[in-house]
């Protein structure tokens, strides 16, 4: 009989196992802040790049609202520094000494090429004098530097004291789906790496079937949090971006969700302060709708997902969360009929309120990235 791999998670992208290094290996568990993904490992997890984005996605059309958690799991472009670590006699880190910032993308080695963890021990375990040279990317632009690595007898290797990290998972909320195409949109905001709070910069993904096993309810001051489950071998679709204004993707099987009911997606000019519904999966896969009320509306910044405030008013939703409860970034929200948004955030100080992006801006995202 063969078993299958199944991973609990907690909430909106609580840690699990993160597989870092500071060369030698070390494998570390901590939590990360709220809001932010999950890291994990690692080999067992196999992805590949879409050759091309799904077709885009217009204001207007109409869009199953969908409101189903997913597993998510995401590999950086190369590997990120989320860490330092004094291994000179002194305490000081070469590669923060020699200009490495956390955030930086780690992809090249004395010439190699790194793509991930593995890549990076392996390089620097075959090092035989202490300068190396490393090509990092920072931002959109790629530096050469030069590190003096310390040699440790004990590991009998060379240590430049950085910790990294090359993939995330966790679980979230899908907000639509494009009926024609199996194209989606979720959480509502990126995913960051727990440490530097850096957008994760990706180089494949993928999406997997989960369930909500259990919650832990919200209260003012501590947000709850979904706890998930999902299987690392039962992939549903491909993710291809990740961005300010949410995670997109394609899924696989349109059988999934072809009896979606479709809703117009809303201009931001449609959406009005007052009552509208949000779509949540608060128990296994079933999803149900449940009653806010929009408060405020703002004239947000183009890269701020905070394009209104919505407060819980339902009595059993209530019940159920005690309010907003991170992993349900990406609940659909509803009003007059139509898709007009996506929660993102909760207020920690009173957790029945929390912030949300607007369908149109999402859906903006979506365009750019199949032009």
């Amino acid at each position: 009989m063969t078993r299958k791999k199944v991973f609990f998670w907690k909430s909106g992208f609580k840690l699990a196992a993160a597989l870092s290094f500071l060369f030698a290996l070390m494998l570390v568990l901590s939590p990360t802040s709220e809001e932010n993904i999950s890291a994990a490992a690692n080999a067992e997890i196999n992805a590949e790049r879409p050759e091309e984005a799904a077709t885009a996605v217009s204001i207007g059309e109409r869009l199953i609202a969908a409101g189903q958690t997913t597993g998510i799991k995401l590999f950086s472009e190369g590997t990120m520094v989320v860490g330092f670590a004094g291994v000179e006699p002194d305490g000081a880190s070469p590669a923060k000494k020699a200009g490495i910032e956390l955030g930086d993308i780690i992809i090249g080695l004395n010439g190699s090429d790194i793509s991930s963890n593995e890549d990076l021990v392996s390089e620097m375990a075959g090092i035989s004098e202490p300068e190396i040279s490393l090509r990092v990317k920072r931002g959109e632009e790629e530096k050469e530097m030069k590190i003096e690595a310390v040699y440790d007898e004990a590991a009998k290797c060379y240590k430049m004291g950085a910790w990294v990290r090359d993939s995330i998972a966790g679980i979230g909320t899908i907000t639509f789906i494009d009926p024609k195409t199996g194209a989606f949109g979720a959480l509502g905001h990126g995913i960051c790496d727990a440490d530097t709070g850096v957008l994760m910069p990706i180089e494949s993904g993928r999406v997997m079937h989960s369930s909500v096993a259990a919650v832990k309810k919200s209260l003012d001051g501590e947000p709850g949090e979904l706890v998930g489950k999902f299987e690392l071998e039962s992939d549903s679709g491909v993710l291809y971006a990740n961005t300010e204004r949410g995670i997109f993707g394609r899924l696989d099987d349109p059988s999934e969700y072809e009896s979606g009911r479709l809703y117009p997606a809303a201009k931001r000019s449609e959406i009005q302060e007052g009552k509208a519904s949000i779509i949540c999966n608060i128990e296994g896969t079933e999803k149900a709708q449940y009653d806010i009320e929009i408060i405020k509306i703002y004239n947000s910044a183009a890269d701020d997902p905070k394009d209104m405030m919505i407060r819980i008013t339902d009595k059993e939703l209530l019940g159920l969360t005690g309010g907003i409860v991170q992993g349900m970034s990406g609940s659909p929200i509803l009003q007059n009929g139509k898709l007009v948004g996506a929660v993102t955030h909760v207020l920690v100080n009173d957790t029945k309120r929390g912030y949300a992006i607007s369908i149109e801006k999402m859906i903006e995202q979506a365009e750019s990235l199949s032009a």
